[in-house]
């Protein structure tokens, strides 16, 4: 737990100096030296990348932390893992690539009315996807060496200081918007050569396969389990990312408002994908040893933690929001109700934090695929109903019914069969003292100047909600590290 707490607060700390960034790169730099099409083209490259990149895998990017605690023994090269890990992707992404360039004809048909940008930057694709997998490959590899800090330092902050110096030299007009697109994906993709070299300086990069390790866990029982999530992973990425593929295909400018607020949300999930970058293979380690009883602990911390941290976030998004807005052009306040949307959608999978990691790593993983399956053809379903009629704000709807659905359906299937869940009173307290802080904060009148009232509003709400939290004792253990803290700080103890 200690381990998981240290990578943790690191990770958290990392994320949140790239949101800074991220945000000043989303609301100040991007609307305002590009057009509403062409930042929707720049997210629109990202996100088919990741789906391109999931496809290539077949499953193996969960594969790591199912079964590396298995293979792990360093004085023996870890018996080949990453070897394993890297090839299969590699071959699936050759199948991929020529899936995707005989595609193209119905690509071309499905954006040519309405988006035929994407068209031009089709290719550019291909390369982006490829070092995105391995990208993904790294980070799953480096996780179950418990060594997280380095991947969020290079995909959370580097790539985004080097996006912020990219826009800047734009906005400088000395390079076309073509030549911005092929840096901006040379710079995306480098940050998967950071982490092999720091594979490389862990002195963990150990590309031998060994025929020794293909008897530790059966080839059949590891093709088996990635096919299965490789599946799942094929549903999480249609449910991720087929919002944004339908509104490009009705307007890449609506995409492009569409994006940066669902941006401006991602702050709140900042606290889950720092710990669960630790937390999931510490789940696989309660697996392997048949611990329920640390799991069931790890399971409640990490939903309080999230939630404690969350909603502080979502509340101070939502006071602000008008503010936030104020720094883009007028056409971005459409995405108002996208981030109020989006936001209610993070919560919950805040509040249910690691049900999906349990059921994935657990001998009921096959279930997690039928619920993936189902949730999938949901989204489906619903982005095709709610987007042509309500447009952007349809598509954020649509999200929350998914992910909502999604979510409480793990809940009480992982309850059911193995008798844990992670909620208690304390949770509860959490969310009236979000509410109570939200409420007080409406009751401030707008100051005129929008630097002052965000920041007069902002340490209000945190004075509301850290003194009611900590006052209330909702989580014992944040009270602990608040005194560690202080003690460490001023030598004062509390």
């Amino acid at each position: 737990m200690r381990k998981l707490q240290r990578e943790g607060i690191w990770n958290t700390a990392i994320s949140y100096a790239g949101i800074l960034i991220g945000y000043v790169n989303t609301i100040l730099l991007f609307p305002n030296f590009l057009d509403e099409a062409e930042v929707g083209l720049t997210r629109l490259l990202l996100t088919i990348s990741v789906m391109y990149a999931q496809f290539s895998a077949l499953g193996f990017v969960n594969m790591s932390t199912r079964y590396f605690p298995y293979f792990r023994d360093k004085a023996k090269q870890h018996n080949g893992f990453l070897f394993l890990l890297l090839s299969i992707p590699v071959l699936g992404f050759a199948v991929a690539t020529g899936v995707y360039l005989l595609l193209k004809p119905l690509v071309v048909t499905y954006y040519v009315a309405k988006s035929p940008l994407i068209l031009e930057y089709y290719y550019y694709i291909i390369p982006l996807a490829l070092f995105t997998l391995l990208y993904n490959m790294f980070t799953s590899y480096l996780r179950s060496l418990y060594k997280t800090i380095v991947s969020s330092f290079v995909q959370d902050f580097l790539l985004r200081i080097l996006t912020t110096l990219l826009i800047a030299v734009y906005a400088l007009g000395v390079m076309d918007f073509r030549q911005f697109v092929l840096l901006y994906v040379i710079l995306n993709s480098a940050g998967a050569m950071g982490l092999f070299f720091y594979t490389i300086w862990l002195k963990q990069f150990y590309l031998r396969p060994t025929l020794a390790g293909l008897r530790i866990v059966p080839m059949r029982e590891m093709l088996y389990y990635g096919f299965f999530t490789f599946l799942g992973n094929l549903s999480t990425t249609i449910i991720t990312t087929v919002d944004q593929v339908m509104i490009s295909s009705y307007s890449l400018s609506a995409n492009g408002v569409y994006t940066t607020a669902f941006f401006m949300t991602s702050a709140i999930l900042v606290p889950a994908r720092s710990i669960l970058k630790i937390a999931s293979p510490q789940v696989a380690d309660f697996w392997k040893d048949s611990d329920m009883a640390g799991m069931a602990k790890l399971y409640r911390h990490v939903t309080m933690v999230n939630l404690i941290v969350g909603l502080l976030l979502f509340i101070g998004i939502w006071a602000n929001i008008d503010n936030l807005f104020s720094f883009m052009p007028e056409t971005y306040r459409a995405g108002k109700y996208v981030v109020l949307f989006l936001s209610i959608a993070r919560i919950v999978d805040l509040a249910t934090s690691l049900n999906g990691v349990i059921l994935a790593t657990s001998e009921k993983y096959r279930w997690d695929l039928g619920f993936n399956i189902v949730l999938a053809a949901l989204t489906i379903g619903t982005n095709w109903y709610f987007i042509p009629r309500y447009g952007i704000n349809g598509a954020a709807f649509a999200s929350m019914l998914s992910y909502i659905f999604m979510n409480v359906t793990r809940l009480f299937f992982v309850q059911f069969i193995y008798r844990i869940q992670p909620f208690s009173w304390a949770a509860a307290q959490v969310v009236v003292i979000a509410a109570v802080a939200l409420g007080v904060s409406y009751l401030v009148p707008f100051l005129q100047n929008v630097f002052i009232d965000m920041v007069l509003r902002s340490l209000l709400i945190i004075a509301i909600y850290g003194s009611l939290s900590i006052g209330l004792k909702i989580y014992p253990e944040m009270n602990d590290w608040l005194r560690k803290v202080i003690y460490g700080l001023t030598g004062w103890r509390l």
